[in-house]
């Protein structure tokens, strides 16, 4: 068998020299290599198709066909969530002596944790959904808070820890007048390319965001793969103000002068971004609600793509 193969792929890799050399001009060399070149030509074709589109059903390419199931590949919304109200942002000095990573959330950040819970409920209105949330202490207590208001645990079809969307970095033990005096400069200097001494830019973050929405998309696809009906399933992500706002601009393509207009959401808000699409055309996008637009002073609402036919959904 293991010769078979290597008589094949020898033969594979001569017809391709057929092709490619001076000499495949002839009459005879072309009419044997046609069928392998029609082979590869179609393997070429498929493989472009593949790049050019996203495990959401929406192609990048100007040819694009869409399946008429492909709405159901998608979730029906993807809801972020900043957390609660943590003990740093009641007193910025105990960066100094606690990681921040293990800083709680005080008595007003779990309540407001669980009304965001009952928020959810209300959105969800009974669909499924799939939670992911940074491994910091705060972000991990509001995720177990907003889970205790959901009218049923089987709505939660997994929870995962994601060190991708979690705080900026500023530091371990933090100089309590350095950093002050870092956040003043920053805002002469601009959020997004503005790097603490000691740990991250946001572009760094706007990096690893960017990472995490491939494997978003991975997940995506895995879940309907494993039976799920994504048109009434969610995706829940509790991470960190800056985290969401750059998770939000990179999704909706929001360049950086406009990033450096937006603001964080309150403690507990609940970001929501619901899918659309164009029954005509199949082609899908995301668009943020006006109220969560509002709330973060975001412009750019949605990456809705150049749809030919007058009526959407």
């Amino acid at each position: 068998k293991k010769r078979t193969m290597t008589v094949e792929k020898k033969s594979s890799s001569s017809e391709l020299s057929q092709l490619l050399s001076p000499s495949a001009s002839s009459s005879s060399n072309m009419r044997a290599a046609l069928p392998f070149a029609d082979k590869f030509r179609r393997m070429f074709n498929c493989c472009r198709s593949t790049k050019n589109s996203n495990n959401f059903g929406y192609s990048g390419g100007h040819r694009s066909s869409y399946h008429k199931n492909y709405g159901q590949q998608r979730p029906h919304r993807i809801i972020l969530c900043r957390h609660g109200l943590s003990l740093g942002n009641v007193d910025d000095s105990i960066y100094t002596h606690i990681a921040d990573w293990k800083i709680q959330l005080d008595e007003k950040g779990k309540e407001q944790a669980k009304d965001a819970g009952k928020r959810l409920a209300t959105i969800l209105n009974g669909e499924k959904c799939f939670i992911y949330h940074s491994p910091y202490r705060r972000t991990t207590d509001t995720m177990e808070l907003i889970v205790s208001q959901l009218p049923s645990k089987s709505q939660v079809l997994g929870k995962r820890s994601e060190p991708r969307i979690a705080e900026q970095q500023f530091g371990n033990f933090q100089n309590y007048e350095e950093v002050q005096n870092s956040r003043d400069e920053r805002v002469k200097f601009g959020r997004f390319f503005y790097r603490f001494p000691s740990g991250e830019a946001g572009l760094d973050v706007y990096t690893r965001v960017t990472s995490f929405i491939s494997t978003l998309f991975r997940d995506v696809t895995q879940l309907r793969n494993d039976g799920v009906d994504m048109s009434r399933c969610n995706v829940v992500i509790v991470t960190h103000g800056l985290t969401l706002r750059l998770f939000l601009m990179r999704w909706f393509q929001i360049d950086v002068e406009e990033f450096e207009t937006m603001y964080n959401p309150n403690n507990g808000f609940l970001a929501v971004m619901e899918s659309h699409s164009c029954t005509q055309t199949g082609k899908q996008w995301y668009e943020l609600t006006e109220e969560s637009a509002n709330h973060l002073q975001i412009k750019t609402r949605s990456t809705k793509p150049f749809v030919e036919a007058d009526n959407d959904n």
